[in-house]
């Protein structure tokens, strides 16, 4: 099946995406992520977790082709 150029940028995005997220979570597990206030740490959980539910979101489209 050949995708639209459209559905093509969704994934592209969702690769994108789940690649900046794997990278966030393994963030989290750095020596420099302790050093962070709980204030920045709360606020890079909280982007984590909008990050995984939009890729959620990007793989419900990308299903739907």
């Amino acid at each position: 099946m050949s995708l639209q150029p459209h559905q093509e940028r969704v994934v592209a995005e969702k690769t994108e995406l789940s690649d900046k997220l794997s990278k966030l979570l393994a963030f989290f597990q750095s020596p420099i992520f302790s050093t962070l206030s709980e204030a920045e740490q709360s606020r890079l959980r909280n982007q984590a977790r909008f990050m995984d539910g939009y890729a959620a979101v990007l793989e419900e489209r990308i299903a739907a082709f």
